[in-house]
């Protein structure tokens, strides 16, 4: 696994996930770093390949993010995409020029498909297109193997040395054959034999948990949801009964979920499984806040607050465990990724924290590899395959402050909006979809009498790795009975929309 990586070096673009996701589908190990990483650093992961992502700066202009250049000096192939190709060129002696205006969006571009980048791909392909400057003049030894119309150089080549660089976007599905560019890159040019598989991390992991736990005790922030429930089997694999897993009610959960959560982790593992009940003192903490930052600060410390007192109850304690995945790390800003502690997943660790060591066996995975992972695990479906929930929970559904009375309005709205998704069959069309509780009144008629009362709205998406979503497209009459439904049964709402922005421009969570 260690000689089956390829390296992206983070330069600032919107589409880096999306790269690793590329890479990822051909079975082979990435990983994104920021461009500050050093040469000896590269060398020490050896990869067999590396990718500059592209990014909203120029290239000639003084504080340009930049890689050090003994880069090209490393015998390693490179692809360049977008920014990253106006880097190799810049940086190697060609010219990059700004044009009149930027040029964005899906263009024809003419493909070499004689070059290996473009093997088994049309000639004549649609490319999404996201630039300002473009490369002038190639540098030497390179010749152009893409142009458009208004970019007569949109693909280059060294094959001498294995560096390739395209101006458009194959990471993104508006390029059609984007994902053969990449594997043509990964596979073919560099050499990678496509053997990453979640069974063999899957028994990688335990046995690198298993070294480096040894009969140490280890605590794991259970939540119930897909991310924490791989994690903690996969820690109770390794290490046994010196595993504990704490699962906290904050009071923040759906209708049922943590007698749901208690019965799972009860009777289908062998796990000590201790559940506190905090909810007093969560909404206690949050009464009056209105920030989501806030929201998610005062949860994520009051969390690790209630891990740290039970850790006392149950003596010495090395380690904490977190279901924290991929997404989570890149979102947080790559600067911080490589510290452990920087990122929490229920928002926000606080600066001291009363363990030696967070572990974080899924840091480096995407939600659809964790489910594989739980898959090999024999975890089962119902959990492996269950919607996301935020650690923070209804807290950032809600969207204002927070009181008993409105999580109790938002908990039976919700709930209507799930039940009906699965009485229509409809949950494995869907990859996440709830209720939020805005803090929108409107004027409404119920039983000839005026009222004014609250707005529910509806979000539901698709997506196969949570960085980009597609509004999901429910039936109407399915949503008519989900809202007659609210409308009638939960008190103090009179009116329900249904939220149809994809991400981006919207995120998938309100806050």
């Amino acid at each position: 696994m260690e000689n089956e990586e390829i390296l992206i070096i983070d330069f600032g673009g919107q589409y880096n996930q999306l790269i690793a996701r590329r890479v990822r589908e051909q079975n082979v190990y990435c990983e994104v770093v920021p461009n500050s990483i050093s040469i000896q650093k590269i060398k020490e992961i050896n990869p067999k390949g590396i990718i500059f992502t592209g990014g909203p700066a120029s290239v000639y202009e003084q504080d340009a993010p930049k890689v050090d250049e003994e880069i090209f000096n490393l015998q390693i192939p490179i692809l360049g995409i977008c920014y990253g190709m106006q880097f190799m060129a810049y940086s190697l002696g060609g010219k990059v020029k700004r044009a009149n205006k930027r040029e964005y969006g899906q263009m024809n571009v003419k493909l070499d498909n004689k070059s290996q980048l473009f093997e088994n791909i049309k000639e004549n392909n649609i490319c999404l297109m996201s630039h300002t400057d473009y490369v002038e003049e190639v540098p030497e030894d390179f010749e152009k193997i893409a142009q458009s119309d208004t970019c007569k150089i949109a693909g280059m080549q060294n094959t001498k040395k294995n560096f390739y660089a395209v101006q458009f976007h194959p990471e993104v599905n508006h390029t059609v054959d984007g994902d053969k560019v990449i594997a043509n890159f990964v596979l073919n040019i560099c050499k990678c034999s496509g053997s990453w598989r979640m069974d063999l991390f899957t028994k990688t992991t335990i046995a690198n948990l298993k070294e480096k736990i040894g009969d140490k005790k280890a605590l794991c922030a259970l939540s119930g949801g897909v991310d924490s429930s791989v994690a903690a089997v996969l820690l109770s694999k390794a290490i046994g009964k010196n595993l504990t897993c704490i699962f906290v009610d904050h009071g923040l959960l759906r209708k049922n979920e943590a007698e749901e959560v208690e019965e799972v982790f009860t009777k289908k593992f062998n796990v000590n499984f201790v559940k506190v009940d905090a909810k007093e003192r969560f909404l206690a903490k949050l009464k009056g806040i209105t920030s989501p930052e806030q929201k998610r600060k005062i949860i994520g410390e009051e969390f690790i607050r209630v891990f740290e007192e039970e850790a006392k109850k149950i003596g010495k304690v090395d380690y904490l465990v977190q279901g924290t995945i991929y997404p989570d790390v890149i979102e947080s800003g790559l600067g911080k990724s490589s510290v452990i502690k920087s990122h929490h997943n229920v928002g926000g660790l606080p600066d001291y924290v009363d363990f030696k060591e967070i572990v974080e066996p899924l840091r480096n995975l995407f939600k659809d590899e964790v489910r594989k992972v739980g898959k090999e695990l024999e975890i089962p479906d119902y959990i492996v395959n269950r919607q996301p929930f935020p650690g923070p929970g209804l807290a950032i559904r809600i969207i204002g402050d927070i009181t008993e009375d409105k999580l109790e309005i938002l908990k039976e709205a919700d709930y209507i909006f799930r039940e009906e998704i699965r009485i229509n069959d409809m949950e494995k069309e869907l990859s996440q979809y709830f209720a939020v509780l805005t803090d929108t009144r409107s004027v409404g008629v119920m039983g000839d009498e005026r009222t004014y009362d609250y707005l529910i709205a509806l979000r539901a998406v698709v997506t196969d790795d949570f960085m980009t979503a597609k509004f999901a497209k429910i039936p109407y009459e399915i949503l008519e009975k989900i809202s007659q439904r609210i409308v009638n049964e939960v008190e103090h709402v009179n009116r329900v929309v249904y939220d149809i922005t994809s991400k981006p421009p919207a995120t998938i969570e309100w806050e």
